[in-house]
């Protein structure tokens, strides 16, 4: 039978191996010499507070008894909760995810535990404690999954969006497992999840299912924003306080994600009818400065977004004009966005953009350098998606101009940036085109082509435990 070592049998050979006695210790740790005494003679556990002062005092670092204090005080004994709620919240603050998974893993064998290890998650989910929150939520999901409940839908909206990433075959089927439990969701909560499947599936160019969840959202928000304003149910500050965005927001945000969905089929025509809808907010009620904001933005979309069907659809006389817009909008997360459409109108219709590259040449070196930040799910779905597709436009550009050194940079910025997010088809256009290209390339360019090949070979040997018999 395998011996489980105790933390008091530690401190005890501490004190003897430092020549201290046990007021001596509680005088230099802060803990009372009785608490002591009790833990060694009678086996009482010491909270999570007293092991930590303990930990310090032996001169040792933070959390170095919390596996041992699980063995001890958690496994051991019946489970109570007194004594895992704040060694959960320490073991999130030093990250020891292992040790909440096993803590969790224990003590889910009783569905009482589930509505208070929600609550701890819901804590740590608010504080920004996300990895720490997901076994909790998966747990408590796992023990309520034939309830369908509030709760189970709110632990899946979670997991959701704490499992959305750069991976898009990974965000995929967080989506997909997400997707049936948004009904079950709060009317209000509603709005922001289908919010950010809409972004997912945006970014993952699945227009079908963007265009279903862009009218869920739109009748939804609109169903909202009646009671709001003709029924007078909730107060205002009620829905700002669970929103992420203002009511009308999801009205008009919706009429975007349509106009998306037919620019990406090519009705240029429906696109700028949807551009139209969310260009006119005149119907909006509020006129605080935050929906101000909205409406501005949505307006600025509406001109950047009519000069680009009206280039797609093939009126190029608008391309100074959208240069122009360009030139004068602010470096935000949109830049690539405005550029990307420049470089698809541009291999498209054969047209020479040289002098808008040119003037725009400092921005596009940064976007390859630094690439963007991500915060909310817009900016960590859509704009890396369309960093990886702006790579492969300009690769497409310059090759066939003949400008292979620029080609060629760009190209591998495509295929690293396709890489990260997992498209295996822009990655596969990618090799594509530099095959088609590959007797322009110098040595070291198809040296660097070939590298990028076996380090993607070689992780996905490590992801899919694929046999590797390389000696």
């Amino acid at each position: 039978m395998k011996h489980t070592p105790t933390i008091s049998a530690e401190f005890e050979d501490y004190l003897k191996q430092n020549d201290m006695t046990l007021s001596q210790f509680a005088e230099y740790s802060g803990v009372h010499q009785r608490t002591l005494s009790n833990w060694i003679t009678q086996h009482r556990p010491v909270s999570v507070q007293q092991l930590d002062r303990i930990t310090v005092a032996m001169d040792l670092p933070e959390g170095y008894f919390y596996d041992l204090y699980i063995e001890n005080y958690i496994i051991d004994l019946s489970p109570n909760f007194r004594r895992i709620e704040p060694l959960l919240y320490r073991c999130a603050e030093l990250d020891k995810l292992d040790a909440i998974r096993r803590m969790v893993g224990h003590i889910m064998d009783n569905p009482l535990y589930a509505s208070r290890l929600f609550d701890v998650a819901e804590a740590l989910f608010e504080q920004g404690r996300h990895a720490a929150a997901l076994p909790l939520y998966e747990n408590v999901a796992e023990v309520e999954k034939y309830q369908h409940s509030e709760r189970l839908a709110i632990c899946q909206y979670r997991i959701f969006s704490i499992q959305v990433g750069d991976d898009q075959s990974r965000n995929l089927k967080a989506a997909t497992l997400f997707e049936p439990f948004v009904e079950r969701l709060d009317e209000i909560d509603q709005l922001d999840a289908l919010k950010d499947l809409a972004n997912v599936f945006r970014s993952l160019r699945l227009w079908d299912r963007l265009d279903v969840t862009a009218r869920k959202m739109r009748v939804r928000a609109e169903i909202q924003y009646t009671l709001e304003h003709q029924q007078k149910k909730r107060k205002p500050a009620e829905l700002e306080k669970r929103l992420s965005r203002p009511l009308f927001v999801y009205i008009t945000y919706s009429d975007l994600l349509c106009a998306s969905v037919y620019e990406a089929k090519g009705d240029y025509e429906q696109a700028l009818e949807y551009t139209y809808a969310y260009a006119n907010l005149d119907w909006v009620k509020e006129t605080d400065e935050d929906t101000l904001h909205w409406i501005k933005q949505f307006q600025d979309w509406a001109l950047c977004n009519t000069y680009v069907n009206k280039l797609l659809f093939g009126d190029i006389s608008v391309l100074s004009d959208y240069v122009e817009y360009i030139a004068a909008s602010k470096a935000d997360k949109e830049m690539v966005t405005k550029l990307l459409n420049v470089m698809f109108a541009a291999n498209r219709y054969q047209l020479n953009v040289n002098h808008v590259l040119e003037r725009f040449e400092t921005l596009i070196d940064f976007f390859v350098k630094q690439g963007q930040s991500s915060s909310d799910m817009y900016t960590k779905q859509v704009i890396p998606e369309q960093f990886a597709r702006l790579g492969y436009e300009l690769a497409y550009y310059y090759l066939y101009q003949g400008k292979y050194n620029d080609g060629f940079k760009y190209l591998m910025y495509a295929m690293l940036r396709s890489h990260i997010i997992n498209n295996e088809t822009y990655f596969i256009n990618c090799m594509g085109l530099f095959l088609h290209f590959r007797e322009y390339a110098i040595t070291e360019t198809k040296a660097g082509f070939l590298n990028l090949i076996e380090k993607v070979w070689l992780e996905n040997v490590e992801k899919n435990g694929t046999a590797d018999h390389r000696g």
